[in-house]
């Protein structure tokens, strides 16, 4: 990738983790993921993209 990690947005992001989620990256999805949620203004949206990514070493 050539772009600069300062201009990409949360729906790049997202599109990463939906990617690595594909390939069977779990906690890589969830990391960009993350970081699309922390670029989200809309509290839902955050919520519903960490919903979506769960933490995969996350024991409950």
């Amino acid at each position: 990738m050539t772009r600069d990690p300062a201009d990409l947005t949360a729906a790049d992001y997202l599109d990463g983790a939906r990617e690595m989620a594909a390939a069977g990256r779990p906690h890589l999805a969830y990391l960009l993921a993350e970081e699309a949620a922390r670029r989200t203004d809309d509290p839902a949206a955050a919520l519903s993209i960490r919903a979506r990514f769960p933490d995969p070493t996350r024991k409950d």
